[in-house]
């Protein structure tokens, strides 16, 4: 028979939780769960090379919660583990269980970084896996909501994952430890509680003992297909993404050819990577509903902290929008910085004899005696036109679009204007105006060139 200790450390072993020599800080409230997690990692502590912490979080919604951060104490001393005592608020609005938890892992968060912990563990068991399961079913959750409490989750570690409650009290019985039944546990008012004591014993009396074995199964295979659909969907965000400072710019097209599921997993790492929580359940889907319609949004629009905005062929994720360009002066000859761009615009006077004009769409060339000595550089404005080079007057808006400018770059294209008319879309386009012929004299250059000061946080 696999005894309880033996079971952990398989799981340990099997979900890769631990490599030997770290510091673990270990969740204790003085439940059966967490005591028999607290006693089977002193146990393989010499053997792991473990340094243990544990940490008590006293919610205060008890008049007695003190005694339960005694008996943790006192747990603790008996095991030679130190152990820290959390008070934290819990918030009463709206969800009582959500803001307890909230307030139990932000306090392990910062105890592990006080103790500097590489894991936390936490006391789930293989009932709490299958009573999340049968919670999300009722609720109407999807395939990640079915994969249930992951056993690894960035630095949290659930040693007792694979363990069935009835075998932790055993094992407890037989180390002689006492632990602490938690009134709240019994409260019929949460949902958790009704599927434990009512719903769970009563499917399980109707179609037999394995029905915790089997949600226990659904989790894991779902847990299998979700890991399959995220690592599918780094691979095409890695394919498809061009990331920016501050963005990542995805192709429309090639993200609807994917499956709805992909896509929606793509954006919310699109997302993710930005440093959005966003979670996938709710914002990934309705964002990819909104973003693949026919016609596609022509506004940006926010969903979970996240700016997306199409134009044209290519989608804009950010946690925020583009600096637009402010206005400046220009003097000739001069240099202006542009921060919002990570540029400046210089203009220089050269002899026209020895010129020759660049190719670089970054410079262009002007005949210096037809146009004034000041200039102004600014953004777009509503209702401008533009004459370019060998071409006729139109929009300057039907220009940059034309011109496949995304609509997030539109007001930070730098419009240089000399006595009320477009001479130059920086970067882009020339205007009708002075241009260089064989009488021309002095040359006008104006440039876009990097600057060395830091741009603008997108």
């Amino acid at each position: 028979m696999v005894t309880l200790l033996e079971r952990v450390e398989r799981t340990i072993r099997r979900h890769a939780m631990l490599a030997g020599g770290e510091c673990v800080l270990v969740a204790v409230s003085g439940g059966a769960d967490s005591v028999a997690l607290l006693h089977s990692l002193a146990a393989l502590a010499p053997a792991w090379s473990l340094r243990l912490h544990a940490l008590h979080v006293d919610h205060g919604l008890r008049a007695d919660s003190a005694r339960d951060a005694e008996a943790v104490r006192r747990l603790g001393q008996r095991l030679g583990v130190p152990v820290d005592v959390a008070t934290v608020t819990v918030e009463r609005r709206g969800s009582l269980e959500a803001a307890a938890r909230a307030a139990r892992y932000a306090a392990l968060t910062a105890c592990a970084d006080r103790v500097g912990a590489a894991r936390i563990a936490l006391g789930h068991t293989a009932d709490d896996q299958a009573e999340t399961v049968l919670m999300r079913v009722l609720q109407g959750t999807g395939m990640r909501g079915l994969a249930g409490i992951p056993p690894v989750r960035d630095r949290i570690i659930r040693p007792l994952i694979e363990c069935r409650r009835a075998d932790v009290v055993a094992g407890l019985h037989r180390a002689g430890l006492e632990w602490i039944e938690d009134p709240s546990n019994q409260d019929p008012k949460f949902l958790r509680n009704r599927i434990r004591h009512e719903l769970l014993p009563w499917l399980t009396a109707s179609y037999g003992p394995e029905m915790p074995d089997a949600l226990v199964r659904v989790a894991t295979a779902a847990r299998a297909t979700i890991g399959a659909l995220d690592r599918i969907a780094a691979s095409e965000l890695e394919r498809l993404a061009e990331t920016g400072e501050g963005a990542v710019i995805l192709p429309i097209e090639p993200l609807r050819g994917l499956p709805r599921d992909v896509a929606g997993e793509v954006l919310r790492q699109a997302a993710a990577r930005l440093g959005s929580h966003a979670p996938l359940r709710a914002w990934a889907h309705r964002g990819l509903q909104r973003l693949l319609a026919t016609p596609p949004p022509r506004q940006r629009f926010r969903i979970g902290g996240v700016t997306l905005e199409v134009s044209g062929p290519r989608l804009r994720l950010a946690l925020g929008t583009l600096p637009p360009l402010t206005e400046r002066d220009v003097t000739v000859p001069g240099r202006v910085t542009l921060p919002e761009i990570g540029r400046a615009l210089e203009a220089t006077f050269h002899d026209a004899e020895a010129f020759v004009i660049s190719d670089d769409p970054g410079r262009v060339a002007f005949d210096a005696d037809l146009l004034p000595a000041t200039f102004v550089v600014r953004p777009r404005r509503s209702g401008d036109r533009f004459t370019p080079f060998g071409g006729v007057e139109r929009k300057l808006k039907d220009f940059l679009i034309d011109a496949k400018v995304p609509r997030w770059e539109r007001d930070r294209v730098p419009i240089v204007e000399a006595a009320g008319e477009i001479v130059w879309l920086g970067g882009l386009r020339r205007g009708a105006a002075a241009p260089v012929v064989t009488r021309t004299r002095r040359i006008l250059e104006l440039a876009l060139v990097p600057v060395a000061e830091p741009r603008v946080a997108r």
